[in-house]
């Protein structure tokens, strides 16, 4: 492999034998379908990825990350409100967006006090999630969740 997979929180991984992925995919359309959504979302988040490190601020870098994780995790109806789970620490923030641990801890600083985030016990809260995408310069079109295959009980 050309590169390494991490995880952050526990999680449950299963390992598919080729034949058995090959004859699920024949098998079952919609799975193939699911897969190439997949694929046409990572493409993009990578391309949406590429403008951040080149052209955005580390202030909309970092609005910009929240925003995304934000609504991928309402999506998948893992967000409570204007809230959720946030276990990222200021390095991986920092590892994520191509700043310094301490660049990233003043982003957030700053992110703050403009009312945009509220951080505190591994929540991340969102007063006004609009303000935030704005500041972020955020679309959420390349994360193409409008499509067939969104979590039902996400909003």
């Amino acid at each position: 492999m050309d590169h390494n997979i991490g995880a952050i929180t526990p999680l449950k991984v299963a390992e598919l034998p080729r034949d058995d992925f090959e004859r699920m995919m024949t098998d079952h359309p919609r799975i193939t379908q699911a897969l190439f959504w997949d694929e046409l979302a990572t493409v993009s988040i990578q391309r949406e990825w590429t403008l951040n490190l080149g052209q955005r601020t580390a202030y909309e870098r970092i609005a910009h990350l929240l925003c995304e994780l934000f609504i991928r995790l309402q999506s998948v109806a893992l967000t409570r409100g204007n809230s959720c789970d946030f276990p990222l620490t200021q390095a991986d923030i920092a590892d994520a967006s191509g700043l310094t641990a301490v660049h990233v801890n003043r982003t957030l600083q700053e992110l703050r006090k403009d009312g945009l985030i509220e951080l505190q016990s591994k929540t991340l809260t969102i007063p006004d999630l609009q303000a935030l995408k704005n500041a972020a310069l955020f679309n959420d079109n390349y994360l193409h969740l409008n499509g067939e295959g969104r979590h039902l009980d996400a909003k």
